[in-house]
């Protein structure tokens, strides 16, 4: 399935680390203001197309947002260009405050259509510990923080790399309702997600990879009505 005008699209995407061929051929695509989900087991090859599209890992094919290329351009270049990354491990500052790793997520010259009270009403538990120091708070607390200092960077597309890892069954939940607010704010998602449920349960295209392709692009509904294909691809 294709966007006639997507956001992002990657064409015959292949990716190495080292000498080790990860991605063979990836094609996909992301629309504007759409969830689309990128599930898959470990090793798959998700989280090697996450980092392709940020500029972290040496790749060949087509990535292009916008229309343009972004193919080998600098990580920090691809960021000022719309597009916003939460990586697995979080990658909070410990030290600094709660307040102080949002602002760090501000970009100069950007109009600040996100604020913090904006942040504050998406995750009141950031409200009630903004002058925490991030090292203290919860892995949710923590994932809550990535989130939403991503947010204030003003992404049209953020990529999201298993955001609900450890998370309890009430955060996935709010999770979940953070991710569809922001679809309706006109912030479209790629997210890389493990748990079949939550992953459907949002999103409006799925998206499997096995062995660093993608096996399968269609509906969550078609997905579901495809048994062989989840055992083959996502069932342990």
């Amino acid at each position: 399935m294709t966007e006639p005008n997507p956001l992002l699209e990657l064409r015959d995407l292949n990716a190495w680390y080292g000498k080790s061929h990860v991605l063979h051929g990836v094609d996909l695509c992301v629309g504007a203001g759409e969830i689309v989900a990128l599930l898959g087991r470990n090793g798959s090859g998700r989280s090697t197309t996450a980092r392709a599209v940020m500029g972290l890992v040496d790749c060949a094919g087509e990535i292009r947002w916008r229309g343009r290329s972004i193919l080998g351009r600098p990580t920090f270049e691809i960021a000022r260009a719309g597009l916003g990354y939460v990586p697995e491990d979080r990658a909070i500052f410990p030290g600094l405050t709660v307040e102080q790793n949002l602002a760090l997520g501000r970009q100069r010259g950007k109009s600040g259509r996100w604020q913090l009270d904006d942040m504050y009403r998406l995750f009141p538990q950031l409200k009630a510990r903004r002058q925490t120091e991030a090292g203290h708070l919860s892995g949710g607390e923590q994932q809550m923080l990535t989130l939403c200092r991503t947010l204030m960077g003003e992404p049209q597309l953020v990529i999201v790399d298993e955001p609900t890892e450890g998370l309890a069954p009430q955060l996935v939940e709010q999770l979940g309702d953070f991710l569809c607010q922001l679809r309706r704010e006109g912030v479209a998602v790629l997210l890389i997600e493990q748990k079949l449920a939550i992953a459907l349960a949002v999103s409006q295209r799925a998206l499997v990879m096995g062995h660093g392709r993608v096996v399968f692009d269609g509906t969550p509904a078609q997905l579901l009505a495809s048994p062989e294909l989840r055992r083959e691809w996502l069932e342990v």
